[in-house]
């Protein structure tokens, strides 16, 4: 970003203040440009290269991925990147990578974006395990509505990375609003059950969401907060009629989830008292399997929270493999740049 410089000594680090009142505990934009969020081996590289003598050594620098996935993060990767004299090269958000892949290809001056390796690895780590849940949650919906319902499980600061990711994945929503609004999406989802329980009764609070949300939301109303989900399912059904879009079921674990057996039972009840249009809407505790076991039972829509926000990072690492046009690898790695016609310019 411009106008803003990155930290380049151990002065400066020294003499950075955090105050821990009134604030997050959550680096914001310029921080991170700064490179306050870097690890500080890369600021004492930074020292000794000066040092040296060598701050203009060209180099290039390549990422790989440990495992498989689902690419995401070039897009952040690229608005750090933006501005310096560098060149940047990735995998674009939505492919598939392999392990040992190199998912991106950076060409310039180490002294010129060594400090960001941190923040770089991270990104397309958490980004990248992320989408990749996200993926496999929506290839068991098989083209069934799958939403992300997982900001309450991460810290706020990344929630909206780890929808956007999820959407990037192949979400077709996400309930966050800054997480959807990345996407260039607006925010999907209901209600809670708080407010039936302010309310006091399904049915009203069904008719009043019908009677203020804005014209053409889905109208989809969680049907187990007071009475038996079957029960509930056919009161709302009978006071909205063809209003009603769908039904949610989001039984605690408390009471055994939700069941097949359950879905089945209300899927048949509402289609006997011919609410056949109804939609029946699973959250709470699901995955790719419980997926698939749901739309066999008669599910046709899904709200995904933990399995995608408690995705494990994709790790990422960051070799030189050719310094002052010479080819060059620690041990173990192969010297020189990788061949392969996967990646595209970005920066």
């Amino acid at each position: 970003m411009k106008g803003i410089k990155p930290i380049k000594s151990i002065k400066e680090v020294a003499e950075l203040k955090f105050p821990t009142s009134g604030r997050l505990f959550s680096a914001d934009n310029e921080e991170i440009i700064r490179g306050c969020t870097t690890d500080i081996y890369f600021i004492k590289s930074m020292e000794i290269i000066r040092a040296l003598g060598l701050e203009d050594t060209p180099v290039v620098a390549e990422i790989f991925a440990s495992r498989a996935g689902l690419m995401c993060g070039t897009e952040e990767v690229k608005n750090i990147l933006q501005g310096l004299p560098v060149k940047m090269e990735a995998l674009p958000e939505g492919e598939y990578f392999n392990a040992k892949e190199v998912v991106m290809r950076i060409t310039g001056k180490y002294s010129d974006f060594g400090v960001y390796e941190t923040a770089v690895l991270g990104i397309l780590a958490s980004s990248s395990g992320w989408a990749t849940a996200a993926r496999e949650c929506a290839q068991a919906a098989g083209g069934r509505g799958m939403i992300c319902f997982g900001s309450r499980h991460v810290h706020p600061a990344v929630s909206p990375v780890m929808e956007r990711a999820a959407i990037v994945g192949g979400a077709t929503g996400a309930s966050n609003i800054m997480g959807a609004k990345f996407a260039g999406q607006e925010p999907m989802g209901t209600v809670p059950h708080a407010v039936f329980l302010v309310v006091g009764d399904t049915v009203e609070v069904a008719k009043a969401y019908y009677q203020n949300m804005p014209p053409g939301s889905p109208v989809i109303i969680l049907v187990d907060t007071f009475k038996d989900e079957a029960e509930e399912a056919l009161r709302v059904a009978e006071a909205l009629g063809n209003n009603l879009d769908g039904i949610r079921l989001d039984t605690p674990s408390e009471r055994g989830g939700v069941t097949p057996q359950l879905v089945r039972e209300v899927r048949a009840r509402l289609d006997q008292a011919g609410h056949r249009h109804v939609k029946i809407f699973i959250s709470g505790g699901l995955n790719p399997e419980r997926i698939k076991i749901l739309i066999e039972a008669g599910a046709d829509a899904f709200g995904v929270g933990s399995y995608i926000s408690g995705a494990p990072a994709i790790d990422m690492t960051m070799d030189l493999k050719e310094v002052n046009g010479k080819p060059i690898a620690k041990r173990g790695r192969i010297p020189g740049i990788t061949k392969t016609t996967r990646l595209q310019r970005f920066v």
